[in-house]
This record gives structure tokens, C-alpha cells and sequence, in this order.
């Protein structure tokens, strides 16, 4: 048990580092040669996959939402990042980023590192981006202020081209998460073995 508290103290110290060390590029959510893309939409949904059925995982789910908001407070106020994105839809990031965790939950119960499992998480992963890029857009949309004349179907047709990178984007790092996974449990498999 008290590796399992362990376990998830690392995973979840390397989520913030990683929304930390990835979000901060406020300026190009895809990357650029210089920085990694944002891993936020990956961080929320592993943090649900993996952290979401222990204890204290609300408290969790509401320190990496802080986390997020501190980092833009951060890169809005001294980084010199553009504030357009903080209207009165901000709020509603937090459903989306709650819907990646609650989904990743979801998924947990029914993961393991199988072709099946894999498969499985693969298209949880592009449900659960799907839901948050619909989520954060469409209220980008309603309260930002800034679409009072241009139509639903203009909005839609110039926010989907974004759509596909992002659930690519955090595709990618949930890919990376089930490599480091199953190396993690190799090496594990193999201390076992040569401690026997």
C-alpha cells in the first residue's frame, strides 16, 4: 500500500512538472522547435486515468486545475503572453479539463497494457480530447464577446482545423505515458525475476 501512495506522489509530481515545463509556451499551444507542445489535455487525462480512484483524487483533479490558471497567470502578467483567450468563458475550462480526468477515471477499471487495453485507450483518449476541445470552443464561442457577427457555421469551420492537433497533441503524450509504463513494468518484471 505504501508503494501505491508512493506511485501516485511520483505520478502526480510529474504531471505538474509536465504542465508546468509544457504549458508555459502560451504562445504556440502545438510547439515550436524551441518548446514541447502543452501536455495540459494529456495531464488532465492521465491524472484521471491513473490518480483518479485514490484518495484524495478531487483534491488532486482541483490542484492541477490551480495549476493551470497559476501558469497563466504567470504568462499573461509577466511572461508578456497575449490575455485574448481570458474572457468569461475561462471558467468553463474547468469542465473540460473535468471531463479528460472523468473520462481517464472512467477508462482506469478497464485499462491494462494489452493490444486491447491499448486500443481501448486510444480511442478514450480521442473521446475524452474530443469532448474537452468541444467544450472549451463552444463556450469560447458563446461568452467570449468577440463573435457577435460571425455565424456558428464560420466559428465551426475556423476552430475545427485546431481540432485535429489538439487530440493529436495529447495523443502523443498519452503514447509516451504507455511507453514509460511498459518499461517501467519490465524493469519491474525483471528485478522480480532476479531477486528470486
Amino acid at each position: 500500500m505504501r508503494f501505491l501512495q508512493n506511485k501516485s506522489i511520483l505520478i502526480g509530481a510529474v504531471l505538474v512538472l509536465l504542465m508546468l515545463a509544457t504549458r508555459s509556451n502560451l504562445i504556440n499551444h502545438f510547439g515550436t522547435s524551441l518548446f514541447l507542445p502543452d501536455a495540459s489535455y494529456a495531464v488532465f487525462f492521465l491524472g484521471g486515468l491513473f490518480l483518479g480512484r485514490v484518495r484524495g483524487a478531487l483534491a488532486i483533479l482541483a490542484a492541477l486545475i490551480f495549476d493551470s490558471a497559476l501558469v497563466d497567470f504567470y504568462a499573461i502578467n509577466f511572461a508578456g503572453i497575449s490575455a485574448y483567450c481570458v474572457t468569461s468563458a475561462y471558467g468553463f475550462m474547468v469542465f473540460s479539463y473535468a471531463a479528460l480526468w472523468f473520462v481517464g477515471r472512467w477508462f482506469a477499471p478497464r485499462y491494462e497494457l494489452t493490444g486491447k487495453g491499448i486500443l481501448g485507450l486510444t480511442a478514450t483518449t480521442v473521446v475524452a480530447g474530443s469532448a474537452a476541445f468541444v467544450i472549451a470552443n463552444v463556450s469560447f464561442y458563446l461568452l467570449a464577446g468577440y463573435f457577435d457577427s460571425m455565424s456558428v457555421v464560420e466559428y465551426v469551420s475556423r476552430v475545427s482545423q485546431y481540432y485535429g492537433s489538439y487530440v493529436a497533441v495529447m495523443a502523443m503524450y498519452v503514447g509516451i505515458a504507455v511507453v514509460v509504463q511498459a518499461a517501467l513494468a519490465q524493469l519491474s518484471r525483471s528485478q522480480v525475476g532476479a531477486n528470486e
